[in-house]
């Protein structure tokens, strides 16, 4: 008998799931977005962050190689098809995020699901929004106070998103759902 796929139906069912869900949140990410921008732009940093959730779930529940990229690129697809005017943006930040939470998991190959660890790629991602936002948004012409909050939200966001999404999937982890057979 042929060994068991790490990525099996059932694995690929949660993501997909896990995937689904997430994505509409993230499509209505993208839907607010432009009022964000327009009316509370210092927010905006925080308003992407959301877009961490789909990966910290699918890990915190599976705990296996590529859920993370799985599951985002998922997500994408769904905010893609409720928000299309957002696809490209989606993908990418999917491919970007996903990526990041998968070479975090990597370096610790794949054995450490302590909190600490989803929290380094939050800050991660965070720097990363921060950077972006900070080209978008031209820091220079606002006020200090404006800047400094702009920069700090866009770093706290992926980090209170990682929060609220290791509840839920910590949750789910107790509920069963990421039971996978043979593993721990």
């Amino acid at each position: 008998m042929a060994a068991a796929s790490r990525l099996s139906t059932r694995v690929l069912l949660v993501c997909a799931a896990i995937g689904v869900a997430t994505g509409l949140l993230g499509a209505v990410a993208g839907w607010v977005t432009p009022a964000v921008i327009a009316g509370i732009p210092v927010i905006y940093g925080f308003v992407l962050g959301v877009h961490v959730i789909p990966g910290i779930i699918s890990q915190e529940v599976l705990r296996l190689p590529l859920v993370a990229l799985i599951t985002h690129v998922l997500a994408a697809l769904v905010s893609s098809a409720v928000a299309p005017q957002f696809a490209l943006s989606f993908l990418g930040t999917a491919l970007l995020f996903g990526g990041i939470q998968e070479g975090v998991a990597a370096l610790t190959r794949y054995r450490v699901w302590r909190s600490w660890r989803f929290f380094i790629s939050a800050v991660i991602i965070g720097a990363v929004i921060a950077v972006a936002v900070g080209f978008i948004a031209h820091l220079s012409t606002m006020a200090p106070w404006a800047g400094v909050s702009y920069l700090v939200l866009a770093v706290l966001g992926p980090v209170a998103w990682t929060a609220a999404a290791l509840a839920v999937g910590a949750a789910l982890r107790r509920t069963g759902v990421g039971r996978v057979p043979g593993h721990r």
